[in-house]
């Protein structure tokens, strides 16, 4: 497994004249010197978290079952079983949380030399892009380690600690402030950032935020934060044209053309239109989605892609393989392995993992045109969602309805069955991607395990354990860790 390497450097001195000089010269602070926006721009290339959340958001989740035998990977049995995770290493909540504050550094050691520059001028897309990273990833640290955003609670519940400058000393003390404190924060970096992006600066656009992925982060936030008008606000500035379904996952057309190592090959590709950000990580999930103990199996597969209220069927269940007896996999998460060196049999795992996509910032505007009470707008775009996805999809036959709807989710309240269609349809999208939990978490949904030899497991509303645990290792910082 891949571990966190800690150099540590050692230097033997001769105490001679010029020596000692030559060595007294030389900056104490050994972090890169940023002193050109080039060099700024090479430093946020890290400010990324570049750990992999979906091993233990997925297992925690309703997507996945006990089948019996297969793998026992620690991060994903202990998720399973609603329990602390244990394991601190890649795929791993305190993994995540590390790769986080990492990139959080990162972020801030870029402000701080475009803060510093003589003509900051020539600074500010790094500037805009490192405000947005830090605001991602202490985003993504609240939402996993606090309780969600509500307009009555946040004020006192516990957030994450909010770092605002390089740290400089060992040990640096931080308190965990609310969750209302971290939005507050993260509102004023995203919006302070988003306006100093530059688009034409990136080589490679998908692997920075670019104005599309800082709206659609923008989108999640204020939705999150149940603020509806600016998330519909920014969700609509992801898409440059009306054309909406040029830009998803051609589910239903190529898609169904390719072989699996095709499609393993395209879903997480630069080139890939529907991929708004994607950041590389350590992770064995590609390796681990589909063949864990605890995963996919026939009968959640069946409660998840057999049936949905268009009446057609999903073209995901055309592209689901079986690996083995009771493992399925959606040919999604692939891993791609760095060698040593060139002659070398060992080397390290990545994954490459889509934090933004255009099919999350259409949800988004879904989720946020229902709450408006913009229920045709949301409609259509359930609409053109599904035509995409649906095998052979005819519209006559397949085009949702509001009759539809409150039959297939037998309510007459049609807010409350579009509310049920979109979830049910965010669910199928991003099965083994770990996004379920997300919508389980801020909706405070019960989440029922089933075991082959065991109980069954209800982690109810309310439920401490919905919170992941800080790092023991934090508390060195003065950080406290979630009741239990």
């Amino acid at each position: 497994m891949k571990k966190l390497l800690i150099y540590t450097f050692y230097s033997g001195v001769l105490l001679s004249g010029t020596g000692c000089k030559k060595f007294l010269e030389k900056n104490p602070d050994n972090r890169a010197s940023l002193e050109s926006p080039e060099q700024v721009s090479q430093m946020l290339a890290t400010a990324y978290p570049q750990g992999n959340y979906m091993a233990f958001t997925e297992s925690i989740s309703d997507n996945v079952s006990d089948k019996g035998t297969g793998g026992l990977d620690l991060t994903v049995k202990q998720s399973y079983f609603f329990e602390d995770v244990t394991e601190n290493e890649q795929d791993s909540p305190e993994g995540y949380w590390n790769a986080c504050y990492a990139a959080i550094a990162a972020a801030n050691q870029a402000l701080e030399a475009c803060n510093k520059a003589a003509d900051p001028g020539r600074y500010a897309s790094q500037q805009g892009e490192a405000l947005i990273c830090r605001a991602y990833a202490h985003f993504m640290l609240v939402t996993l380690f606090a309780k969600p955003y509500s307009a009555t609670g946040s004020s006192t519940d516990p957030g994450i600690p909010y770092v605002l400058t390089p740290e400089k000393v060992i040990f640096q003390k931080y308190t965990r402030k609310t969750v209302a404190y971290v939005y507050e924060m993260i509102e004023k970096d995203l919006l302070a950032g988003l306006p100093l992006l530059d688009d034409t600066r990136y080589t490679v656009p998908r692997y920075h935020f670019t104005k599309a992925a800082a709206n659609a982060f923008a989108a999640r936030f204020f939705l999150y934060k149940q603020d509806y008008t600016k998330a519909l606000s920014h969700a609509n500035a992801v898409f440059s044209t009306t054309n909406i379904t040029a830009g998803l996952r051609p589910w239903n057309t190529t898609y169904l053309t390719q072989t699996y190592r095709e499609l393993w090959a395209n879903y997480a590709k630069a080139s890939e239109p529907a991929n708004l950000l994607l950041v590389e990580t350590a992770s064995l999930w590609a390796r681990n989605y589909y063949s864990e103990r605890y995963g996919l199996d026939a009968d959640k597969r069946t409660e998840i892609l057999s049936s949905n209220v268009t009446g057609g069927a999903w073209a995901f269940t055309r592209q689901t393989y079986t690996v083995g007896t009771n493992n399925y996999m959606l040919p999604k998460i692939n891993e791609y392995f760095v060698k040593l060196s060139v002659n070398a049999t060992i080397g390290y795992p990545y994954v490459m993992v889509p934090l933004f996509t255009a099919e999350e910032a259409l949800f988004n505007r879904i989720e946020a045109r229902i709450y408006l009470n913009d229920l045709g707008e949301a409609l259509h775009d359930l609409n053109e969602y599904a035509s995409t996805r649906i095998f052979n999809y005819n519209a006559a036959a397949h085009t949702i309805t509001n009759s539809k709807l409150t039959t297939y989710y037998n309510t007459s309240d049609l807010r409350v069955a579009m509310l049920a269609a979109l979830l049910d349809f965010k669910r199928a999208e991003f099965v083994q991607e770990g996004m379920r939990w997300f919508d389980l978490a801020r909706y405070d949904l019960p989440v029922t395990h089933r075991t082959v030899n065991g109980p069954t497991l209800t982690l109810e509303p309310g439920d401490k354990r919905r919170l992941f645990q800080i790092p023991e290792s934090a508390r060195l910082s003065g950080v406290e860790l979630n009741p239990r």
